[in-house]
Order: structure tokens, then C-alpha cells, then sequence
């Protein structure tokens, strides 16, 4: 998971027969958003659906196909501070799994360094 200023990146593994992502997504953009200032410059037209200036309100939803699918996924979103410019390097962003990672022993500090770009393939 990532966390950014606008939206964040996760890999969930819901229970089983349970495919509302809809739900979970409204439920954790609501509980985070309700722990920070009210700070934010709001629009009109969210004002009227009582929404924060926070988030982006799409989401995309990908089921993951397989292992490689799942690495694929699981770099994109740590490498996703540095494609949107916050940080030079992985490590550098605190909002992110990449650090329990890294802690677990499965991948260096300096993953992803200098140069290199982190894509998803479609």
C-alpha cells in the first residue's frame, strides 16, 4: 500500500464470495479523511455530496491473474511516489508498505534506484 496526496494504491485480499470494493473504498477514504484538518479548498459540487477535497473520486479495481501479476502490482505501487514526482527515491516516501518490506528482509532499501522506472505492462 501507498499512500499519497490525492489517492493511494493497495492490494487487498478480501474474504471469500465478497467483491465489494465499492464499499471498502468509500470506508477508508471516510476514516482517513475524518482524521485530518479540514484544510483543503472544496469545490461546490462537493460540497453538496458532503465530500472532502482529498480524494480522487474513481477508483480502479484489478483482480489479480497470477504471481508475476501480483510483483508486477505490488512495485508499481512503490515505485508510484517516484512516478508522480514526491521523491527521488523509493525510500524516501514514509506512507508506504515498501518500508515493511524492506524490514521483512524482501527487498533493499535502494530498490528501485537511480534510473530505473517501474511500469505496469497492460
Amino acid at each position: 500500500m501507498v499512500v499519497l496526496p490525492d489517492h493511494f494504491h493497495a492490494v487487498w485480499t478480501l474474504p471469500e464470495g465478497d467483491a465489494d470494493y465499492p464499499t471498502r473504498m468509500a470506508l477508508i477514504k471516510a476514516a482517513f479523511s475524518r482524521n485530518l484538518p479540514k484544510a483543503e479548498r472544496i469545490r461546490e459540487s462537493r460540497v453538496r455530496r458532503r465530500e472532502r477535497g482529498i480524494w480522487q473520486r474513481r477508483y480502479w479495481e484489478h483482480q489479480i491473474r497470477d504471481e508475476a501479476d501480483l510483483q508486477a502490482h505490488v512495485d508499481y505501487i512503490h515505485y508510484n511516489p517516484v512516478k508522480h514526482g514526491y521523491v527521488e527515491r523509493v525510500v524516501e516516501w514514509p506512507y508506504s508498505s515498501f518500508h515493511r518490506y524492506v524490514r521483512l528482509g524482501w527487498l533493499p532499501e535502494d530498490w528501485a534506484g537511480e534510473g530505473v522506472v517501474v511500469q505496469l505492462q497492460e
